[in-house]
């Protein structure tokens, strides 16, 4: 639930970004001539910046680069052709019908080795390497679309924790299969478990994760899953993340933004709602916009619930709506930004805009 599918990218498509000129930022610090990597040492993310005079093609990535007015006019003209060539009622049914189908083929045919381990999370969400140090004490993380495991097992590869146990959850048993056959697999720090975050409570199940109550959880990882679900789904997924969340318990959030080129080349056929697509595979994906997921996370409640995504898509943005979210949410929105980065293959002189975006909540006390 948690991997990204590679898509080949149409030919229109690949000449447009070509094309595109990202814009350049004046000069503003010197580098090492001798060692000219254009970062910070160590490594960190969202500082290599795309100077004038720069070549574009000397290294595999820039931060924070904007899409020219160009590529956006593209990316509109796609998004048309896309709602004029939409996946058939037939599609959308079998795609929506039963999304846990498509996930467990997706992990079948696709080893551990496919996926890479996501060791820069400790560094973008610091959260994860205090609850692993040795002196912090009893802390549970739960991971949501867990997958194959590539953020679980770096989480506990680092661990100095003895008091520490992460419950990585997936909606796939296929992916729960991969991570508990996983040489990397210790039951002493970590417990993998089937799991549907939008789960509707029964007289067998109450919903949570297996082995977790209310109130549970320190730190709940959503990496790329609010996107695999349909937008019916997100207000039960947030109502069972608040559940298990202890009160100021954080979510650490990352998923596609709007205008990513993974949305852009998708082609006829494929289109199941307003930024909602099927991929080749049968897996599902959405795109979001940060006004909508601040939105989203800082006006539920339990009690209100979510608005229908078009309401949220309508309202998102307005200072008065801006002001409830702060006031009313069962969660703070403490940070959400857009993340842009161009993305270059240097040796088809390619380049390729990519778009997340990342936040961190925390339920109020």
């Amino acid at each position: 639930m948690s991997a990204t599918p590679i898509i080949s990218a149409p030919i229109d498509v690949v000449s447009t970004v070509e094309a595109a000129t990202p814009p350049q930022l004046p000069p503003h610090r010197s580098h090492d001539p001798a060692n000219n990597l254009k970062r910070t040492d160590p490594f960190q993310f969202g500082s290599r910046f795309l100077e004038e005079g720069d070549n574009v093609f000397e290294f595999n990535a820039w931060d924070h680069v904007e899409p020219d007015d160009e590529y956006k006019a593209f990316a509109e003209v796609q998004y048309a052709k896309q709602r004029e060539c939409p996946a058939s009622d037939f599609d959308k049914l079998r795609f929506n019908a039963d999304p846990v189908k498509w996930w467990n083929v997706f992990y079948k045919n696709n080893t551990a080795n496919f996926f890479k381990d996501r060791k820069w999370l400790r560094q973008e969400f610091p959260i994860l390497a205090e609850v692993t140090q040795k002196d912090a004490g009893k802390k549970v993380v739960l991971e949501v679309g867990a997958g194959a495991g590539n953020t679980a097992f770096p989480l506990i590869r680092n661990n100095e924790n003895e008091e520490l146990m992460v419950h990585a959850c997936d909606f796939s048993k296929e992916a729960v299969k991969v991570m508990r056959e996983s040489e990397y697999y210790d039951t002493n720090f970590m417990t993998a478990d089937v799991w549907d975050v939008s789960a509707i409570p029964s007289e067998e199940n109450d919903s949570l994760p297996p082995g977790l109550t209310e109130g549970s959880v320190d730190v709940v990882i959503l990496i790329f899953i609010f996107s695999a679900l349909s937008p019916q789904e997100w207000g039960r997924a947030l109502h069972n993340i608040y559940r298990v969340l202890k009160p100021g318990g954080r979510v650490l959030f990352r998923d596609y933004g709007r205008g990513d080129l993974a949305q852009v080349r998708f082609k006829k056929n494929r289109y199941l709602d307003e930024n909602f697509y099927a991929r080749g595979d049968g897996t599902r994906v959405y795109f979001f916009d940060r006004d909508q997921l601040e939105e989203m996370w800082g006006r539920w409640t339990p009690e209100k619930g979510l608005q229908e995504p078009s309401t949220l898509e309508a309202a998102a943005g307005s200072d008065a709506t801006q002001a409830t979210a702060k006031d009313d949410g069962a969660f703070d929105v403490v940070r959400l930004a857009i993340d842009r980065r161009l993305v270059v293959n240097r040796q088809m002189k390619l380049k390729m805009y990519r778009c997340w975006i990342q936040g961190h909540f925390t339920k109020r006390e």
